[in-house]
């Protein structure tokens, strides 16, 4: 497993600070978030590519449904950009967006 630099886990730790603080959000969502830091290794606003079936082991969700469930809500509540691929090997792109001053005003 490759290490982090220090610029990328500051970026995952505010990220994770921000998703705290959400009422919105359950354990799958956070689960799932960090997942897709670890992924993207905490850099925002660069496109990665993950599968399905990495981000629910590492997250630990069972279900598909669960899965697709909360990557739209995080898609809906601003935190990401996602790009579904239906290619076996490619893997979804996914982009980490952080939240905005208007997506707070929506609580």
């Amino acid at each position: 497993m490759k290490r982090p630099d220090q610029a990328s886990a500051a970026m995952g730790m505010a990220a994770l600070e921000v998703v705290k603080s959400d009422d919105r959000l359950n354990c799958y969502h956070i689960s799932l978030y960090t997942a897709l830091l670890y992924y993207g290794n905490g850099i925002q606003k660069i496109p990665f590519h993950a599968s399905r079936r990495k981000l629910m082991g590492f997250s630990r969700i069972k279900s598909g449904a669960t899965y697709h469930k909360c990557m739209r809500e995080l898609v809906s509540y601003g935190y990401l950009s996602y790009d579904p691929s239906f290619h076996p090997q490619l893997g979804s792109r996914i982009e980490l967006t952080g939240t905005t001053a208007d997506s707070d005003a929506d609580r």
